[in-house]
């Protein structure tokens, strides 16, 4: 004798005998239930077997769909971010109210019968036949759980959800058979579990814990009774009974479930009517769901943990493999982020830059040695509202952001450190006249030469005269200091230089081969930059930027650990090399350009820039522990930023020392507040002996007494040709000159200087190639 199921389902050969012989009996049984139009669609008994037979054999369950958690460097919550909001829970802590308003109201016969309901089938085929239409359906809980399970595997893609919901008999067969498996692999308290937590119950919410969290701000397990009815009822139609919606519609549905668990015997009559008369109770949770909900200003910084999984070969090896993954969620990561650098962070730019200025900022900060991404932010939020943006200012444009800013003379010392490594002394003196024409021919790479006569180059002030050495040359940012540097190297040692310490274009170019790199005319972003530089601090060592330090999944009741990329560090240039560098950049913030930016007592170093015409400003700097690059500037470089208001303050001319300066010290102090401070292995690099007369030229002007590259004090000016010799990158500049580079502290204000005193002779051809 066959055996019986408990609680009265049959077993698979009795549901598959019983859905074969109905089939034969109408002809299409699944066709009435599904369909108006029976006769057209008849199935014969024949096909019935054949196709049933033809199905596979077993059901693939997919992952549920879950929340993704990112967290901090320390476990704390930086934000939720899911395709589908859902927590999956176990049935005990699921209500017993809720279990029972599912079943009443769903299929109440769903512990007496198998996979398929019999009596319903016959039922609502005599009802819709009456009706002409299909005014009753009859499937089951399990078959309801199976075409979920097909939808949620179907994803995103409208195609494939389309297949998974379309009215056919086909469709049908394949979901009843899938349905007599699992009653017989699962059982029914599994397959109530399962159906619980993948039923979209509206308003994003997938899952009873979800639609709990979300209509009533509580878990499912202690959802009251009425409570229990209202999302039970929201099964039928999410959208035509959406409480937050239609409380009138909501309440009705809501009444009708109590009144079919009366009905059932589930609850009594009183408690039904007490139940009834009791108002929604609603407590709206509204959907917090993407890198939006992020704490401390870090949506950048989550989307850049999105875009790192979704871009990086480890995580599956196609971009449609790690969606999936992505997609699917139940992740929990674990970042690089460290919350006091990135709180430190925000609150530096907020109180230095505005949303609404006409100008943004953007900063990151990085662990030399590691390549570890402890903060990353930016004035403008992460959102979709007036004054916000989606766009990552702190990263490549391959990764979520633009296509970068020219980081002016942040870039010398790049320059510097290819003319170190290839022997040239730190005490090397240039002619460094106020004015000259770039030398010709330069060398460049793969055996080419840069050729192009009569362009001429300034520094800021005509008192910019030299000789320079490398020390204080670098203190004021003497542009020709570095164009004679580059000229007399070359340019492909710096290309090559940049590379090996992961300096590269942010729109993912590659470099151009020409002088005015030295003075920065190749568009990076801050995480660049501030890599960068973090290879000066670790002593040469360079390390590809991270921001994951581990993810756990859980799939099913278990949880897995993924593999996660990891930093690669390789000598980028020698531990000399760096220190002289580090030596040079100290003097920056000790006596040059960069005193604004300086931390006291703490040993720093770092590097002012301005580009032509104040497009943008920076500086980038680091101690030993730290680097960090800010960047302030208009994204769509169309705003000069001169006689403009950024963060409340009125500036004349924007400086790099002036206000991006400031914005690292501010957000370095409270990063590094409480840290070691460790010093920097300087070097020894003697002075140049000065000849007498150079007194009265004017070089020895104080602290912040002109620009770096001040190029952008002239209009139409010599500050054109540097951008040319880039080769006109911006297309909005080519007319005027292009983009050069300049930037540093603001001019002494003891010192009355004439409207035009210091602009150039105005002979700049524009952007040239």
């Amino acid at each position: 004798m066959p055996k019986k199921r408990s609680g009265g389902g049959l077993s698979a050969t009795q549901q598959a005998a019983k859905f074969l012989g109905v089939s034969v009996l109408s002809g299409a049984v699944l066709a009435g239930i599904a369909l108006p139009a029976v006769g057209a669609l008849g199935l014969a008994a024949k096909g019935s077997v054949e196709s049933f037979d033809e199905l596979p054999a077993n059901l693939k369950t997919p992952p549920l769909s879950q929340r993704t958690t990112i967290l901090d460097a320390t476990g704390g919550k930086i934000a939720t971010v899911y395709s589908r909001d859902r927590t999956v829970v176990d049935l005990k802590d699921i209500s017993p109210h809720l279990q029972k308003a599912i079943v009443a109201i769903e299929d109440s016969r769903f512990y007496e019968h198998g996979a398929v309901d019999l009596k319903g089938v016959l039922r609502a085929m005599n009802r819709n036949a009456q009706s002409g239409g299909v005014s009753e359906g009859a499937s089951t809980l399990t078959q309801q759980y199976v075409k979920n399970v097909f939808v949620e595997e179907a994803g995103d893609d409208p195609t494939k959800v389309a297949q998974a919901t379309q009215q056919t008999i086909g469709r049908k067969i394949r979901e009843l058979k899938f349905a007599i498996q699992v009653e017989e692999e699962l059982g029914k308290k599994k397959i109530l579990e399962n159906y619980l937590n993948i039923t979209y119950f509206g308003q994003q919410a997938y899952g009873v814990e979800a639609a709990a969290q979300r209509y009533f701000s509580k878990p499912a397990k202690d959802l009251s009774l009425q409570e229990s009815a209202l999302i039970a009822g929201l099964v039928q139609s999410p959208s035509r009974y959406d409480p937050v919606n239609d409380e009138t519609e909501a309440l009705k549905r809501r009444n009708i479930v109590l009144a079919r668990m009366a009905q059932v015997g589930d609850i009594s009559e009183e408690q039904a009517t007490e139940a009834s008369n009791t108002p929604l109770g609603l407590k709206v949770s509204k959907p917090k769901n993407g890198c939006i909900t992020a704490v401390d200003g870090a949506g950048f910084f989550c989307d850049y943990v999105r875009q790192v999984f979704l871009n990086d070969p480890t995580f599956g090896k196609t971009p449609e493999a790690r969606a999936k993954v992505w997609n699917h969620g139940g992740l929990t990561i674990r970042t690089t982020l460290e919350s006091q650098a990135q709180k430190s962070l925000q609150a530096s730019v907020k109180s230095h830059v505005n949303k609404s200025d006409e100008v943004a900022t953007a900063a990151s900060v990085i662990e030399p040695g590691t390549g570890k991404i402890r903060a990353m932010g930016q004035s403008r939020p992460y959102g979709f509202g007036k004054n916000e943006t989606q766009i990552n200012l702190s990263v490549d444009q391959g990764m979520g952001g633009g296509a970068g800013y020219q980081p002016g003379s942040t870039f010398k010392p790049i320059v510097a450190a290819a003319a170190l490594e290839g022997g040239m002394p730190a005490t090397k003196t240039y002619a460094s006249p106020y004015q000259m024409d770039y030398p010709t021919p330069v060398s460049a790479c793969e055996g080419k030469t840069w050729n192009e006569s009569g362009v001429p180059v300034e520094n800021e002030n005509e008192t910019e005269v030299g000789p320079y050495d490398m020390k204080e040359a670098t203190a004021k940012s003497v542009n020709t200091y570095y164009i004679e540097m580059i000229s007399d190297i070359g340019i492909c040692p710096v290309t090559q230089m940049a590379k090996q310490m992961g300096v590269e274009r942010a729109d993912g170019n590659k470099m151009l081969q020409a002088p005015s790199i030295a003075l920065g005319t190749q568009e990076m972003s801050p995480l660049t930059m501030a890599n960068g530089y973090a290879t000066f601090a670790s002593r040469g060592m360079y390390c590809t930027p991270v921001a994951i330090e581990s993810i756990s999944q859980r799939v099913g009741e278990k949880s897995k650990s993924l593999p996660v990329p990891k930093s690669t560090c390789s000598r980028a240039m020698s531990e000399k090399t760096a220190d002289t560098i580090n030596t040079l950049l100290r003097g920056v913030v000790e006596d040059g350009t960069g005193t604004e930016a300086g931390l006291g007592s703490r040993p720093s170093a770092g590097k002012t820039g301005t580009t032509d015409f104040r497009y943008a400003a920076w500086f980038v700097g680091y101690t030993p522990n730290l680097a960090g690059a800010v960047w302030v500037g208009d994204p769509e470089h169309k705003r000069q930023m001169v006689d403009i208001s950024i963060g409340g303050t009125w500036h004349a001319k924007v400086f790099g020392g002036q206000v991006p300066g400031p914005i690292w010290r501010d957000m370095m102090s409270g990063a590094l507040n409480g840290k070691e401070a460790p010093e920097f292995n300087l070097i020894n690099i003697p002075d140049r002996k000065k000849p007498d007369e150079d007194k009265g030229r004017g070089r020895d002007r104080g602290r912040g007494d002109g620009d770096e590259d001040r190029d952008d004090d002239r209009n139409n000016g010599g500050g054109g040709f540097i951008g040319g010799l880039g080769g006109g990158q911006n297309g909005e500049n080519g007319g005027d000159g292009g983009t050069g580079t300049n930037g540093g502290a603001e001019p002494n204000p003891t010192i009355s200087i004439p409207e035009g005193f210091i602009q150039g002779p105005g002979n700049g051809p524009g952007g040239r190639r």
